[in-house]
């Protein structure tokens, strides 16, 4: 299954809010990301269908390990273009928002070979 920009979000909200709670809820993610409960849970569904999460009996969402891939990966392009944009004297906020549309536009290849590029092992 293909994800779009906003399910790509969506897991990485889940894996932030893992990282710093632990148990993470719909309501949770709703909260974190300024949307409706209704958007979360039609997400949700989705992403379930998709096998990159999963819900237990009391609600608790959980990434697969497909889910978790893809959530990493995200997070970690949205970290590195923050930083980089930041470092480039662009404020924080406009960063922020920048590196989450800079995220989804480019591929993994690339972006592993700009990040070699920018930080050298």
């Amino acid at each position: 299954m293909k994800l779009h920009a906003s399910g790509e979000d969506y897991l990485e909200a889940i894996l932030v809010l893992q990282k710093e709670r632990g148990m993470v809820r719909s309501v949770d993610v709703a909260r974190h990301m300024g949307v409706s409960k209704p958007s979360v849970c039609h997400a949700v569904t989705t992403l379930k269908t998709g096998g990159f999460l999963t819900m237990d009996e009391d609600f608790s969402l959980h990434l697969t390990d497909v889910g978790r891939e893809v959530a990493e990966q995200t997070y970690e392009k949205h970290c590195f273009f923050t930083r980089r944009l930041i470092a480039a004297g662009v404020d924080p906020q406009t960063a922020e928002r920048e590196a989450c549309r800079m995220e989804h536009t480019i591929s993994q290849q690339s972006f592993e070979l700009l990040k070699g590029a920018v930080e050298p092992e």
